[in-house]
């Protein structure tokens, strides 16, 4: 069996790394930074902690937000600024991820392409389109599952992400698997395969066989961008889908 990737320690992993080195570059601050927030606090006085009290939000830094977050939209609100690799730079702006917040099936791809960029929804080119039609085929919709990807920002020349953007952005998806909570993933193409399953994961050799990422079952199968270079793949891929439907009958 795969070595199951653990999503909530690595959510407290990467925000804890955030927090060491903030308290690294906070040490030796003037006694007016230390005033300024005792008046905080003074300000606060009487209110009611919640989860992340205390912490100092750092500007295009969502993970410095991230105990705070309690629901699907707040993350997406969070998400919008972000500054934690170079894409966001090149890109309209952060395609969060869209259909219904507590989906059963949740499919995640690679990165925006130019449309997506475009309209800031995800899978709404030729590729998605694709994808629509396979949900059809299987009794689904856009609204009734999931779609998101590994990096939330266009790469430019809709290239491959580069595994630190992949690694700078992946706790955002992280904490989006943990608030909708999906029963299944759906990985579609390499890259995520590689990131949710196992580095180096080959596509041809993990697809059509189920995974586990944190209790959670994850099918992986070519991206639909693959299908339009090569419509060979369209009966793998359906066979792929026809496994995740039978799984979540049982499911229900």
């Amino acid at each position: 069996m795969d070595e199951q990737v653990d999503l909530n320690s690595y959510l407290r992993a990467q925000s804890g790394g955030e927090d060491k080195k903030r308290g690294q570059a906070s040490a030796g601050g003037s006694a007016r930074d230390t005033a300024a927030e005792a008046a905080g606090a003074s300000s606060d006085a009487g209110g009611t902690a919640g989860p992340g009290a205390g912490a100092v939000p750092v500007p295009g830094d969502p993970l410095s937000r991230t105990e705070a977050v309690l629901t699907l939209e707040e993350w997406r609100e969070a998400c919008q600024d972000c500054r934690r690799c170079a894409l966001r730079q090149g890109a309209r702006g952060v395609v969060f991820g869209e259909g219904h917040p507590q989906a059963a099936i949740m499919f995640i791809g690679e990165g925006p392409g130019g449309d997506e960029d475009r309209l800031g929804r995800p899978f709404v080119g030729r590729a998605g389109q694709l994808l629509d039609r396979i949900l059809q085929a299987a009794g689904l919709s856009r609204q009734e599952v999931y779609i998101a990807n590994i990096v939330k920002c266009r790469p430019p020349g809709n290239r491959t992400p580069a595994k630190e953007e992949i690694d700078s952005c992946y706790p955002l998806l992280a904490k989006q698997i943990n608030l909708i909570d999906p029963s299944i993933l759906v990985s579609l193409g390499s890259v995520a395969a590689g990131k949710l399953i196992h580095p180096g994961a080959a596509i041809t050799r993990v697809r059509g066989r189920w995974h586990k990422l944190e209790g959670r079952d994850v099918m992986p199968t070519f991206h639909p961008a693959a299908l339009l270079r090569d419509p060979g793949k369209k009966k793998p891929v359906w066979e792929d889908i026809q496994q995740v439907m039978a799984l979540l009958r049982r499911l229900q």
